[in-house]
């Protein structure tokens, strides 16, 4: 038990902070509560970064609206299997560290830097 012990104040920190999280972005709509930070790229240049609209679309996921999150952030929606892959392999990257490479490697780097320019540049000439 002691060797566990130093992760369970970090690990109950995070937890709890992700329960706030998701609570604050399911009883709160962002899109007209001042409680949620505006878009600092938008607000001075008018034009959408590849975040906006997911604070809406992380709201409209909690509610189980698919098709509004898609509306509010494409590339968020699309990026969840990804993340769903991500995540145990980050957990488990000491155990497996060639599955964490192939995850993690520069390829999936690159890939991932450029299909964020690509979604950056396309919602704002097509107006995603």
């Amino acid at each position: 038990m002691k060797r566990y012990a130093r992760y369970i104040l970090p690990t109950a920190t995070v937890i709890s902070a992700l329960a706030v999280a998701v609570g604050l972005y399911f009883f709160f709509d962002p899109a007209g509560s001042a409680l949620f930070p505006k878009c600092p790229f938008r607000l001075l240049t008018g034009l959408q970064c590849p975040g906006c609209g997911s604070q809406r679309a992380l709201h409209a996921l909690l509610h189980g609206d698919i098709a509004g999150a898609w509306r509010f952030n494409a590339m968020l929606v699309a990026f969840i299997p990804v993340l769903a892959v991500m995540i145990p392999v980050q957990l488990l990257r000491r155990s497996h560290p060639q599955l964490y490479q192939r995850v993690f490697g520069t390829p999936v780097i690159w890939g991932t830097f450029i299909a964020v320019m690509a979604w950056w540049i396309a919602r704002n000439i097509w107006g995603w």
